[in-house]
């Protein structure tokens, strides 16, 4: 439950700051107070120091807000807003700014912010008068530590100073947009123990240093410093806005002890209900999710795409690569019909793909599934697990890229899954003598839409780990220019325990499309239904 509030607090705050700032007339750019002399700093630098940090004991971050804060409630601490004339190059002439969030409400442990010019670093002050604070109840005058900090920052661009690109806030959590400008899933530095039956560890970024950029580049360039009770870390992060927003990712990581699940590049989002699972169906709205599947590219060219489920246990899946290609939490459905969603526009909700720049050896593709109530629980966990369990004194360097938009960099050749539907089986119109479920998996893309006008051979290859296949079909669907298959699946007897199925397309030749893969439980006796 504690990891859920996290998630839920983390999620809101950055949704809620994504909205557009007041505008303020307020006279010229006032740049941030800077702390001390300027100290040499490069990437070099910051793996050093958390080198050297990981060698000490962990220490703990304050968690104690001053009196006042800590008495906001949420709407107050919401209204606590960044003054927009305070940014950070606010009085230069590159194309970007940079902003800060208050300390405040779930977020109470200060994070040091630095500003990285010509090699030379230098510590950002804290001043109240960043801050528009008069509706959030805290009085001119109100004492705050001089040396308060900041909770975490956001990146502007010049031409668009209201809507934020991406967002670090909250751990090592941070969030990023393509060109619809929607957030929806996040991304964290790292993912420790994750659904692994055990308490999660939720490290921490501890100290960001923001680059300058230079006059015409379209780059900005931030280090981040991470420290749990597990690891310390260094993190590089080259961040480049666009249709399809690209953070190029290098980190060193130095455990502290054994580690028993490392995640890389994990992506956490939210799936309460779709078109496949209608468990949590009891909103108006007919689908409500973050991202509809799990993509992913495996080290030998397959392509896997697995639907999420909002299941009613916790449901943990591992699906064993070597140098994995990429993967990522994918929305592909973006038709606004099919989630009426007029407030927050899931159909806008940005794709995540995982890419790693070198080899990643042996591992997996982990993926966790957390049972919710509502769309306010962030419940999706995916990250790749390396084989080898970091230890100790280890320096683990790993490079990646992230891809925010609608579509991600890299899609398969082949025809890929648009839709999964699930429902009762049998036959329509004939009495239902024993219980199966109905599966309906429609394929579009790649050789479909010519092999569909040709009326071709195209055979599904369905596969079942125990129980047996009904009515398996696969015909046309000239709707969306592909193929539809349906077929039952038959459980054995009357336990609950968990099906996998397998299904691709082929034809003489070979498969025409990416492989899909699903876990299915059938409902106990007393809950099957068969009208």
């Amino acid at each position: 439950m504690i990891r859920r509030q996290f998630l839920k607090s983390a999620a809101a705050a950055l949704a809620s700051f994504g909205l557009p700032l007041p505008a303020l007339a307020l006279a010229g750019p006032a740049a941030p107070k800077k702390l001390g002399a300027p100290q040499p700093f490069d990437y070099a630098t910051l793996k050093g120091q958390a080198r050297a940090l990981a060698q000490k004991a962990y220490v703990p971050r304050s968690t104690t807000l001053p009196p006042a804060l800590a008495a906001l409630n949420w709407d107050q601490y919401q209204s606590i807003r960044f003054r927009r004339d305070h940014a950070l190059w606010g009085g230069g002439d590159g194309k970007f700014l940079a902003q800060f969030f208050h300390l405040g409400l779930f977020f109470k442990s200060p994070v040091r912010m630095f500003e990285l010019a010509d090699g030379q670093a230098r510590e950002l002050a804290y001043d109240p008068e960043m801050f528009d604070r008069a509706a959030s109840g805290l009085k001119p005058g109100t004492p705050l530590p001089p040396d308060l900090g900041f909770a975490g920052f956001r990146l502007n661009t010049r031409k668009d100073p209201e809507r934020d690109f991406a967002a670090f806030l909250g751990a090592s959590y941070f969030r990023a947009v393509g060109v619809e400008g929607q957030y929806g899933q996040s991304a964290r530095g790292l993912a420790i123990d994750t659904g692994s039956g055990h308490a999660e560890e939720f490290p921490d970024f501890v100290a960001y240093w923001l680059e300058r950029p230079a006059k015409d580049s379209d780059t900005v360039v931030v280090y981040g410093l991470l420290d749990s009770p597990s690891v310390a870390g260094a993190y590089r992060f080259a961040i480049t806005p666009g249709e399809v927003l690209l953070m190029d990712i290098d980190c060193a990581l130095y455990p502290r002890k054994t580690i028993e699940r490392l995640g890389l590049g994990p992506c956490t989002s939210m799936y309460q209900v779709g078109e496949n699972d209608r468990r949590m169906d009891w909103d108006w709205r007919p689908e409500i999710h973050d991202t509809d599947g799990l993509a992913m590219w495996t080290g030998s060219g397959e392509w896997i795409w697995r639907p999420l489920c909002n299941p009613e246990y916790l449901r943990f899946n591992m699906f064993a690569d070597d140098n994995p290609r990429g993967f990522g939490l994918l929305q592909r459905d973006r038709n606004f019909d099919h989630y009426q969603d007029d407030g927050v526009f899931y159909d806008k909700r940005p794709c995540l793909w995982v890419e790693p720049k070198h080899g990643w050896g042996a591992g997996s593709v982990q993926l966790v599934e957390i049972p919710t109530l509502d769309e306010t629980f962030d419940n999706i966990v995916a990250f790749w697990n390396p084989r080898e369990k970091p230890q100790a004194g280890q320096e683990l360097l790993y490079g990646y890229r992230l891809y925010w938009g609608a579509q991600p960099p890299a899609v398969p050749k082949l025809a890929h899954c648009v839709a999964t539907r699930t429902g009762l089986g049998g036959r329509i119109g004939f009495k239902r003598d024993t219980f199966s479920w109905r599966f309906a998996v429609d394929f579009a893309g790649g050789e479909l839409a010519a092999l569909a006008q040709r009326d071709a051979t195209v055979e599904p290859v369905v596969q079942i780990s125990k129980g047996k296949l009904e009515t398996v079909s696969c015909r046309p669907l000239h709707e969306i220019g592909g193929y539809r298959v349906m077929f039952d699946a038959v459980p054995p007897g009357d336990g609950t325990d968990q099906l996998d199925l397998r299904l691709f397309l082929r034809d003489a030749r070979g498969a025409l499309s990416e492989t899909w893969l699903y876990q299915w439980s059938p409902p106990p006796k007393s809950e099957r239904k068969l009208y």
